[in-house]
């Protein structure tokens, strides 16, 4: 018999077996282990803070600036949102534990309508949005028949925006329905993302192939099943590492497409409306709901003419578009930092749970320290520098659990980037759906059909009730 039915089996007579060991939850301490972080403060890496070169820091600074900006329709201070769109400012859903993360507990989307950020007569709230929730965005697998049959042959994936700015002011003419969420949850035709954290993401980006490529190398005479493969990049074959598919291969890009899909905007690499996928397939967008904000394509370009100012390094941070300052803003975030002696169990407990991480076989994916980063030219922190980021940044087949059935590039409906665990500690809500705020429920989905993991959690099940815990305590350290 699977000794996973055995363990399941056993802890149904026997649920104390369970309860023995805990998630401690969201640690206490510094943010992300960084003294001097707030939660809205992040702290950008060493050299810049040390203005290594000149002006770098007050291009993180106007990048954490714009982060924080509030659109809505036809704004002129801003650029302007919509017509669909999941939220109104990129920092409402990277917000925990500071700008830059990923969902709080408190869910702003769910207050949107009693914020005014949409119109309640025009919209409503998608039953899958809560106040307390993870804050989501909406994937069809399928497209779906007239009368909301999946179908099956006709593979969809693409973001289902929750809100249109029909009712607005600014939207006078745009009148859209939003998705038919009801007809897709009765169908089983949903599935979530929650946002991914940006913390250290400029060391990410600055691995070479070669290393990723090496480490690779390294973990495949494992004998657990574990494989994986990278996702390239569809235009110079590169290996892509960002989003929970690994779908975007740089900060930029990443960066481009949020701005495009997330809110709504059009920018210098995406500079088309977006409409829904169904809406694509078809007619597009109405033309009532194009160039709300009246001033053309696209709505977030390079600022040709800047405010003057008196200190240069400040002026020059204006020029870019809001993209080009998102990504540095997340090129020259800090990683977050573990905390060792002051996590849940304090020093021998972190120490022990480490061990036994690696030798269940965690460590097979989720690679504690890839060694280094290639030279760069923008700030010294990201040069040679080691990435303890507890990922492969690999796509893994994580089985028929996890499964969402939505492919992007090279990533099948089955495969999932290894989350970082950097910062893990903090974070409320795991899994790419958010599915659970429960570490250890997180680490036991890992195991279904399929499953790279399922070895690794039998692993895990097989441990003592204390070693189990010092694995839990170790995670909610990092």
């Amino acid at each position: 018999m699977d000794k996973r039915v055995v363990f399941l089996a056993v802890c149904a007579v026997v649920p104390a077996a369970v309860l023995a060991q805990t998630d401690p939850g969201v640690r206490g301490g510094a943010i992300n282990g960084q003294p001097g972080a707030t939660a809205t403060r992040p702290l950008p890496l060493l050299s810049v803070i040390e203005e290594q070169p000149r002006g770098v820091l007050e291009f993180f600074q106007n990048g954490l600036s714009r982060f924080q900006d509030v659109e809505t329709v036809n704004n002129s201070a801003n650029v302007g949102l919509g017509p669909r769109f999941n939220m109104n400012q990129c920092s409402a859903c990277h917000a925990q534990p500071t700008i830059g993360g990923s969902g709080a507990a408190n869910n702003p989307q769910f207050a949107a309508i009693g914020d005014g950020v949409v119109d309640g007569a025009t919209n409503t709230m998608p039953s899958f949005i809560t106040a307390h929730g993870p804050t989501r965005e909406a994937r069809f697998p399928f497209f779906m028949s007239a009368s909301g049959a999946p179908l099956t042959g006709s593979p969809n994936g693409g973001v289902e925006d929750l809100f249109t700015v029909s009712g607005l002011a600014g939207a006078a003419g745009c009148s859209l329905s939003q998705p038919a969420f009801a007809q897709a949850l009765a169908a089983n035709n949903v599935i979530y993302r929650i946002p991914t954290p940006l913390f250290g993401a400029g060391l990410v980006e600055n691995l070479d192939d070669a290393t990723l490529m090496a480490n690779k190398a390294a973990q495949a005479a494992n004998t657990l099943g574990i494989t994986g493969t990278f996702n390239r990049n569809g235009n110079d074959g590169t290996i892509a590492r960002f989003g929970w598919k690994a779908q975007n291969k740089s900060l930029l890009m990443f960066a481009g497409e949020a701005y495009n899909v997330e809110m709504g905007i059009t920018n210098e690499l995406f500079p088309n409306e977006r409409p829904l996928p169904q809406e694509d397939q078809a007619t597009g967008l109405p033309a009532g709901c194009m160039n709300l904000g009246g001033k053309g394509y696209p709505e977030d370009a390079t600022n040709f003419q800047v405010t003057a100012s008196a200190d240069q390094a400040a002026q020059n941070a204006q020029v870019s578009s809001d993209i080009v300052m998102f990504a540095e803003f997340a090129r020259l975030l800090a990683p977050p930092l573990p905390a060792p002696t002051t996590g849940p169990g304090g020093a021998s407990a972190f120490v022990a749970g480490l061990a036994l991480f690696k030798s269940v076989g965690c460590a097979a994916c989720h690679t504690p320290t890839l060694n280094a980063t290639q030279a760069s030219q923008v700030t010294p922190s990201l040069s040679k520098a080691a990435v303890n980021a507890f990922s492969d940044f690999e796509i893994h087949d994580m089985g028929t659990g996890l499964a969402d059935n939505v492919s992007q590039g090279g990533a099948g409906g089955n495969q999932f980037r290894t989350a970082p665990l950097w910062g893990a500690g903090q974070r409320i809500y795991f899994l790419h759906d958010g599915r659970t705020s429960d570490l250890l429920v997180a680490i036991r989905a890992h195991a279904s059909s399929g499953s790279e993991a399922n070895e690794v959690v039998e692993n895990f099940n097989g441990l003592s009730p204390t070693q189990q815990q010092e694995i839990l305590d170790f995670v909610r350290s990092l």
